[in-house]
């Protein structure tokens, strides 16, 4: 008698089994088990802290593509009680002591002037991005809906920013980014490309800080 074998997982299966293994074998997802913070993309903004001194006491600071909260955590701690966090993304997020949350779609008008609103007049000192589209793993849909968005962010980033102050932009290396380079260099007095430890080596991500807003 033949003997059976067992279905095998599809490929879909197999990678996101490799995926998950990855990421709970990563250290710095180990490493913000033990320090409390939400998620490993804290250690991203740490490290650009460490290099290019983004807080200080009293901020004001906008975070865009928050959730599930590790850059709004480092953000909150380094800006303390006088300071103030808005975040906002389209998941919910859980309350974080120091943080405003604002769930929506930033692509809506509605968001935009819910973070308004939530500053009440105050100018804003940082503007920083994580943001990302859900990624389909095809460049010619997902760069497009990158570049959007961190366009979007500019623009708030222009809307709210006090004179000099800074911006910070997770955006992928591809179609469009020289020319976002380009309008930064516009705008700022200096722009900057960084790569922190945390950013996986295989990913097209950089983050861009742009200094010295001209207003």
């Amino acid at each position: 008698m033949a003997r059976s074998t067992p279905p095998s997982r599809d490929g879909a299966s197999r990678r996101r089994s490799g995926w998950l293994k990855e990421h709970f074998d990563d250290r710095f997802v180990q490493q913000s088990w033990q320090d409390g913070y939400r998620s490993r993309a804290s250690y991203k903004l740490l490290a650009l802290d460490a290099k290019d001194h983004l807080f200080r006491p009293g901020m004001t600071v906008i975070d865009l593509g928050a959730a599930p909260g590790g850059w709004s955590q480092v953000a909150a701690e380094k800006v303390g009680h006088e300071g103030l966090v808005i975040a906002s993304d389209i998941l919910e997020m859980d309350a974080l002591a120091g943080v405003e949350f604002i769930q929506g779609d930033f692509t809506e008008e509605t968001v935009l002037e819910s973070i308004l609103a939530a500053l009440g007049g105050r100018e804003v000192d940082l503007v920083m991005s994580d943001m990302a589209p859900n990624m389909s793993g095809m460049a010619a849909i997902d760069q497009p809906q990158a570049m959007y968005l961190v366009e979007l962010a500019l623009d708030l980033a222009q809307q709210t920013l006090r004179p000099e102050g800074r911006f910070l932009a997770k955006v992928f290396q591809g179609e469009g980014f020289d020319a976002y380079l380009k309008a930064l260099r516009e705008r700022f007095r200096r722009v900057v490309t960084r790569k922190p430890e945390a950013s996986r080596s295989r990913s097209r991500e950089v983050y861009l800080l742009a200094d010295g807003f001209r207003g």
